[in-house]
């Protein structure tokens, strides 16, 4: 019954809580680190051709911010020709490529079909590894979802592709419709649960603020 959270960034977090009698106490795992799992043709080429690039490809090889940029470049290969020049110009002058992809994929400018279907992906992708992390912990509290990139792509979520993977278990896909999904808006929940902690394991009565947000 366990609530368990999935935040992607530079890397791919994923925790879980446990009931101790009085409070929730959250467990780190190393998840994010786990075997790739494709859940399409699509997938299964890309991960064959980060397998031969990467070795060991992960959760975290697709699903964080450098995930976006290989599936970018894999999509690319495959549809030559789509990079629009303004667009390559911005991913040149970009020290990280992600945000200019996922701007481009909710139609900023400039506006492009090749990052619209790379940001599709890396959501059906990452709604598959959040249901694989909701199955391993029995999360009927709930998985939530975290991390700058969750709310910079927060419009494209609506489209459907990350709730269809997540429930995408076979005969336990009933199971996983029951499972809600819930989105941290709060873009440093880290930093609050760890100010939290210290609260706690100092004995230190929280101020209302801290006890609130976190």
């Amino acid at each position: 019954m366990a609530p368990a959270v999935i935040a992607p960034g530079t890397g791919l977090g994923e925790a879980f809580l446990v009931w101790d009698g009085k409070r929730f106490r959250a467990q780190a795992t190393e998840g994010g680190h786990a075997d790739f799992a494709p859940g399409s043709a699509l997938e299964c080429e890309l991960l064959v051709e980060l397998k031969e690039k990467c070795g060991h490809v992960s959760p975290e090889s697709v699903c964080s911010g450098k995930g976006i940029a290989r599936i970018y470049r894999f999509l690319r290969a495959k549809e030559s020709g789509e990079e629009p020049p303004e667009l390559s110009k911005e991913l040149i002058r970009a020290g990280d490529p992600a945000p200019v992809i996922i701007a481009a994929a909710k139609g900023g400018a400039p506006a492009s079909n090749l990052c619209r279907k790379t940001a599709e992906l890396f959501l059906s992708m990452l709604g598959a590894e959040a249901g694989n992390l909701a199955l391993k912990v029995n999360a009927a509290g709930g998985v939530y979802l975290a991390g700058g990139i969750v709310l910079a792509v927060l419009p494209l979520l609506e489209r459907g592709g990350f709730m269809e993977a997540f429930r995408r278990k076979g005969r336990l896909s009933d199971f996983m419709s029951r499972i809600p999904v819930f989105l941290i808006l709060e873009p440093n929940p880290a930093l609050i649960g760890a100010a939290a902690c210290g609260f706690d394991t100092c004995g230190v009565q929280q101020t209302p603020s801290i006890q609130d947000r976190s």
